[in-house]
């Protein structure tokens, strides 16, 4: 993870805030290790589709596979928002569709950015963790 941050600040921009580090069950359909999960918010003169891509250049170079949908990952890095942009494309999707349904994302969100209004629903990041239906278990590392 410290790794990627990393890379992300060499390639993509630098990181003005980073949350704490949170273990969570993984998510999904197939058995597998606990997930550590962090947010990052940063800075980036790239475009929202080659910022996805640099991003995704970077899991390769951490050996990222993805053989197995939802299946064990060295790295999962996921453009959540990109400031109030909304897209629906092939390479991304801002914000990430999911997101308002998964506490392992809001948690580390609510570290950095708890008063942010999401551009679809209209709603702080800390209205949508108190919202959130899930059920899985997120703690701190």
């Amino acid at each position: 993870m410290a790794k990627a941050i990393a890379m992300i600040e060499q390639t993509v921009g630098p990181v003005n805030a980073m949350s704490n580090w949170y273990k969570t069950q993984a998510w999904g359909p197939v058995k597998q290790a606990d997930f550590i999960n962090v947010a990052i918010k940063l800075t980036s003169s790239l475009p929202a589709s080659l910022l996805m891509l640099r991003l995704l250049q970077i899991e390769q170079q951490l050996k990222r596979r993805r053989d197995v949908p939802y299946g064990p990952r060295t790295i999962d890095i996921d453009m959540l928002f990109y400031g109030q942009y909304q897209c629906h494309c092939k390479v991304l999707t801002v914000p990430h569709p999911q997101m308002s349904k998964r506490r392992f994302v809001l948690q580390p969100l609510l570290d950095i950015i708890p008063n942010w209004q999401h551009p679809k629903y209209q709603l702080s990041i800390k209205a949508l963790y108190q919202q959130c239906l899930d059920p899985l278990d997120v703690q701190l590392c």
